[in-house]
């Protein structure tokens, strides 16, 4: 245990020790400059800290402080009504303040606690209050306010961590500063009902088992009671400023001092006008040599400040602090400007509308929502995106950015909606245009067709819910391509909380991290979730000792999620409409299968590929007209070979296998793909 701990764990004993066993009147003297000493030291701790959180432990060192203070006035009581001595510091205070009229003294001491209790006191007690309430009122907006700023990319992750606990500990700290200023208005009281108890019980005792005159009692017992009431109160009086000072602290610039002086004297104008104010008071029965000096000392400084703020800074206008230099110097200055963002978001001018929180844009909050909508469905963690501005577009363009390339654009009209057709033209006039996510015909039309529109069944969309829903099918598409090694381990680090032996039979061996990446980016590819991450472990844990091929082992995981693949496709009535595939155009594929040792591929002709994708295309076509999600059936050997031909042309279609499907589906096929 280090030498502070023990300091304070000995504090704490003390103050126990002064409770129960009386003092000698030098060790009650040491005992109380210490307490004047630590009362000063936090009054000026609270006027040089910037902010309160530096601060921190203020409510509990108040505690403390309070508990120290009350053992002495238990002492000093002890001492006082016992042998009407409580040392020297006690009896300096009395007798410097009484002087020679006990009376008098008394007044000024009740001024000073009336000062203390009623005025700082009560005022420090009240702004505690206030100040835990509004803290935790505005609590849930400062957090949305860095949701906000993380989504647009203004700050990552760990300033959006840093930023969140200090919000929680500002509630913290203001919740507990509440609490302790009841320590304070509490020890005020006491010190007056010690004081009562002083004077009272002590002219009973002085007269009654001393002897004393009342006169004598009189002038004994009330030095006393004033100078212990003073190096009481005094103290008090301090840790309540500091109270104070600390709770009514709102955003500056710097420490009190900074502060005062910075923003007081802001307006030199105004000191000449309280130095002719305060100079005419000399023409009144107030001295006018004081008037004169204190405005003469207004005017010079009222001179001083215009001075410097005429006075431009041509010292060094170029140079930089320290801390600027070095981070110019650095190569992190350099570094972070190659860095690239993972999703980018940019657009016009004239949809800043959308963007901007000002004007009612709701934009960030929606690409929350659709992070936390893609997790709960793809079961990855989808980067922030980056949200700005772009002159060089269009006013009403928009594009979306992954790793630097563009993937998706479109266009919004804001003052419009979107309304998309039930399938026949009703004549709804606007301006057609297609819906950017599905690529379906559309038209923009006025708000005043909005009613009309939806009459006559058309789907009517708001631009922002276009545009999200654009974003989110988007970063559907193109989630295997954000999913990367760094990412995948940060999957796996979250699975190994729940499932350590799991992760350990899979990585680091057989499997790297980058096997592992592979596989899950093969399934985000065709729109499977790899969420259910421990059935994905456990395949690859009994498959991945056979091979190291991850096209198989994606295999192998699609089939261990039949269950998932299956309601995904099924419908209400567990049915799943499927075209088949022949089994001599399978034959054709199989016998087509190049073996190699880096793993296996299609080496299939491009007239015979060019047969078998028309075929495939006719029966697609015929399906899409029913409104049927176009989904190919074969077997397990050759599924993923037809999927590799088909992504180039047809990369639509879902292709899945029989061991996909479980037993409890109906199978209905609507179609079969054969070759002559």
């Amino acid at each position: 245990m280090s030498a502070r701990d023990l300091s304070v764990l000995i504090g704490v004993i003390l103050i126990i020790v002064m409770l129960v066993i009386p003092l000698p009147g030098w060790l009650l003297s040491f005992f109380i400059l210490i307490n004047i000493t630590l009362a000063l030291i936090v009054i000026l701790v609270s006027m040089n800290m910037d902010e309160a959180l530096q601060f921190a432990v203020f409510p509990t060192l108040l505690l403390l402080l309070t508990l120290f203070r009350l053992g002495l006035n238990v002492s000093t009581t002890r001492s006082i009504l016992s042998e009407a001595e409580a040392g020297g510091v006690i009896a300096t205070f009395g007798t410097f303040v009484i002087g020679g009229n006990p009376l008098v003294g008394f007044v000024v001491f009740v001024i000073l606690v009336i000062i203390q209790f009623l005025v700082i006191t009560k005022g420090a007690e009240r702004v505690s209050e206030v100040a835990a309430r509004f803290t935790l009122d505005a609590m849930p907006g400062k957090q949305m306010s860095i949701d906000a700023d993380l989504n647009a990319g203004m700050i990552n992750e760990h300033q959006a961590k840093e930023r969140r606990e200090k919000i929680e500990n500002e509630a913290d700290f203001y919740g507990a500063m509440d609490g302790a200023s009841k320590f304070v208005k509490g020890d005020a009281i006491a010190g007056i009902i010690i004081v009562l108890i002083n004077i009272i019980f002590g002219l009973i005792i002085g007269m009654v088992q001393m002897g004393m005159s009342f006169s004598e009692a009189i002038d004994t017992y009330m030095r006393l009671t004033v100078g212990d009431g003073l190096v009481s109160q005094i103290p008090a009086l301090l840790i309540s400023t500091a109270t104070g000072i600390v709770v009514t602290r709102v955003a500056s610039e710097g420490n009190l001092s900074t502060d005062v002086t910075s923003q007081l004297l802001r307006y030199p104008k105004l000191l000449y006008i309280a130095a002719v104010t305060i100079f005419l008071l000399g023409l009144t029965p107030i001295p006018i040599f004081l008037t004169t000096l204190i405005a003469a000392v207004l005017a010079f400084g009222g001179y001083w400040l215009s001075r410097q703020e005429k006075e431009p800074e041509f010292e060094e206008p170029e140079e930089m602090d320290e801390s600027e230099s070095d981070q110019m110097k650095s190569p992190e200055s350099v570094v972070n400007l190659i860095s690239m963002d993972p999703i980018e978001f940019e657009f016009g001018y004239a949809l800043i509308p959308i963007a901007d929180t000002n004007q009612g844009g709701d934009l960030l909050d929606r690409i929350v929502m659709i992070r936390r909508q893609l997790a709960i469905e793809l079961g990855i963690v989808i980067p922030v995106v980056r949200i700005r501005d772009n002159i060089q577009l269009n006013p009403n363009e928009y594009r979306l950015k992954v790793k630097g390339n563009e993937v998706a654009q479109g266009e919004l009209l804001l003052d419009h909606y979107l309304a998309m057709s039930p399938g026949d033209d009703d004549g709804i006039d606007g301006i057609d245009t297609q819906e950017p996510a599905f690529g379906l015909p559309a038209k923009w039309i006025t708000e005043d067709q909005k009613d009309e529109a939806e009459l006559s069944g058309y789907t009517v969309v708001d631009p922002p819910s276009v545009v999200s829903t654009h974003i989110t099918e988007v970063i559907k598409q193109q989630a295997h391509a954000l999913l990367g090694r760094q990412e995948t381990q940060q999957l796996i680090d979250h699975l190994k909380e729940s499932y350590p032996i799991l992760v350990e039979e899979v990585t680091p061996e057989p499997l790297r991290v980058g096997d592992v990446q592979k596989v899950l980016a093969k399934l985000l590819r065709e729109n499977v979730s790899v969420k259910n991450l421990p059935v994905i472990f456990e395949t690859l844990a009994d498959f991945a000792k056979m091979t190291n091929d991850t096209e198989l082992l994606a295999e192998y995981a699609r089939q261990s999620l039949s269950a998932q693949i299956t309601n995904q496709y099924k419908k209400d009535d567990q049915l799943v409409k499927v075209i088949t595939v022949s089994g001599k155009v399978e034959k054709i594929i199989a016998d087509h299968i190049q073996q190699t040792e880096h793993g296996s591929y299609l080496a299939l002709d491009p007239e015979s590929q060019q047969t078998i994708i028309t075929a495939i295309a006719e029966q697609v076509e015929q399906m899409s007209l029913q409104e049927e999600t176009a989904i190919l059936l074969c077997s397990p050997a050759v599924r993923m070979y037809v999927k590799q031909l088909l992504d180039r042309f047809l990369p639509q279609v879902v292709v899945l296998s029989y061991n996909e499907l479980e037993p409890t589906v109906e199978v209905q096929s609507v179609g079969v793909v054969n070759v002559a």
